[in-house]
């Protein structure tokens, strides 16, 4: 008897033991970190042929004709830390919480940010604030509640904006002026450090690398063998006069941690993105109206092509400005308002820098003929103006509806159609949509307008029938009946 109390008196105390450790670990582990994205392919070896430096070749800094620290000086202050806050974390969700009282608990990922204006507006990657219900900014110890401005997937930009005044602002260089081989700084805001701040040299730029997920990526990355680790995603990558020339987004590693690349979105390019998502809500993305590829050696070999520069026209929107214009399908292009076109990269990213309305000389190549034609590059709908694509959000359907536009409905086959995207729990997510399915029919009814589509669904009970077509393009139908 006196065994079986002392076992029973054992097993109590290490069950006890057992829970208050548990409790513990969980009241003391790490808030999630927001890494750069992270890949982890076998990288391609560079087109551009360039002879990395050994740190035994590379000169010594304090023997250099310039000093990282007045960079570090003029940019630190200008990096912010932000807090993503996103609802509850399933994962912490545990039979312990039942013992202790503390049930789901909000989960917290965080990032880096950059003031790009006095008045507040601060610069991130949309990765950071992804999901985000509600958003902070701290700068200098001090907090600030952020109100998201807009968002571009297919640049991973995100533009945010606090109340305050005289903030520094950095100061912005040009990503076309920056050349292999010079030097930058990384600068990010990790774990609510200050500032750190990590050296290396331009590696290349024009870099794809196929990790944006948006309908259009826009992909003309600067690669840098400076560190880019955990936290640092949306930090400044500044020029040797702390000049901003990108945002650091991306790491190449197997393990998670920064182990040889870093990539950045050009500044040119970020700029232009938040400067449209600050005065229209919308990024003005000029259309040429074609789809391209990289040239490669078997392509160039089986279309007698003589160089790898310029990209190859796959194909040719219907009615669009390339089609107006005269181009036909494995055109070369080979330059665009005399820039020449030395792959994909080079050719998105040269007309990231346009607006819809703007003519442009293309230069190309047919049949080894020398060509050329004026473009008036078109927006997402097929005009020439600025547009300011309708939209519906609902927190009770749990989405974001807008209208499909000129492209995704050639690309679709269908004449009209509400995509959802931007999904959380809500009722779309229990009829199991997701984000990119276009609704075309709603109980026989054309689905064109993202407003009305969306009332009619907070508002409806019965048999409900959906037509549409998955992010695939497969056309799909379904019946529901709603209490």
């Amino acid at each position: 008897m006196q065994d079986m109390v002392k076992n029973l008196k054992f097993i109590l105390v290490a069950f006890c033991a057992g829970l208050a450790g548990a409790w513990t670990y969980q009241q003391f582990s790490e808030k999630e970190q927001n890494e750069p994205y992270v890949f982890s392919q076998e990288y391609e070896k560079p087109r551009y042929q360039v002879n990395f430096e050994t740190e035994a070749e590379r000169p010594a800094v304090n023997n250099m004709s310039f000093s990282f620290v007045e960079a570090s000086e003029k940019s630190t202050p200008s990096v912010v830390f932000i807090k993503n806050f996103s609802g509850t974390d399933q994962r912490r969700y545990s039979i312990f919480d039942y013992f202790f009282g503390t049930g789901p608990t909000q989960r917290v990922s965080t990032g880096s940010g950059v003031i790009i204006s006095k008045d507040g507006y601060i610069i991130t990657n949309n990765h950071v604030i992804d999901r985000a219900e509600t958003i902070e900014v701290v700068h200098q110890r001090r907090t600030y509640p952020a109100r998201l401005i807009g968002t571009d997937k297919n640049t991973d930009i995100a533009v945010l904006k606090v109340e305050a005044e005289n903030l520094p602002a950095i100061q912005l260089g040009s990503s076309r002026d920056l050349r292999i081989g010079e030097w930058v700084i990384a600068v990010g805001n990790p774990f609510n450090l200050t500032s750190t701040v990590t050296a290396g040299i331009v590696s290349a730029k024009e870099r794809q690398i196929n990790i944006l997920a948006g309908e259009f990526p826009l992909e003309s990355f600067i690669q840098t063998d400076a560190p880019i680790n955990p936290g640092n995603s949306g930090g400044a990558l500044v020029n040797i006069k702390g000049e901003l020339v990108g945002i650091n987004t991306a790491i190449l590693s197997r393990t998670g941690s920064y182990t040889g690349y870093g990539f950045a979105v050009p500044i040119d390019i970020a700029m232009k993105v938040s400067n449209d998502l600050i005065k229209y809500g919308e990024v003005q993305k000029a259309i040429p109206g074609v789809d391209v590829v990289e040239i490669t050696p078997e392509l160039a070999e089986e279309m007698k092509i003589g160089s790898l520069d310029g990209v190859i026209v796959t194909h040719v929107l219907r009615n669009g400005a390339a089609d107006k214009a005269g181009l036909q399908r494995n055109d070369v292009i080979t330059k665009i308002d005399g820039v020449n076109i030395t792959g994909k990269g080079s050719f998105e990213e040269i007309l990231s820098y346009y607006y819809p309305g703007d003519r442009i000389r293309v230069e190309f190549m047919r049949k080894n003929e020398n060509k050329s034609a004026q473009l008036t590059l078109q927006n997402l709908e097929g005009g020439t103006g600025v547009i300011q694509r309708e939209f519906f959000s609902s927190n009770l359907l749990g989405a974001r509806l807008e209208a499909v536009n000129a492209i995704e409905r050639d690309r679709l086959g269908i004449d009209y159609g509400v995509k959802i995207s931007g999904m959380t729990r809500g009722f779309l997510r229990d009829l199991g949509l997701n984000n990119g399915f276009v609704l075309t029919q709603i109980n026989g009814e054309p689905a064109k307008n993202p407003e009305t589509v969306g009332k009619y669904l907070e508002n409806f009970s019965g048999r409900l029938r959906l037509e549409g077509v998955s992010p695939s393009g497969q056309p799909f139908m379904q019946s529901y009946s709603i209490r």
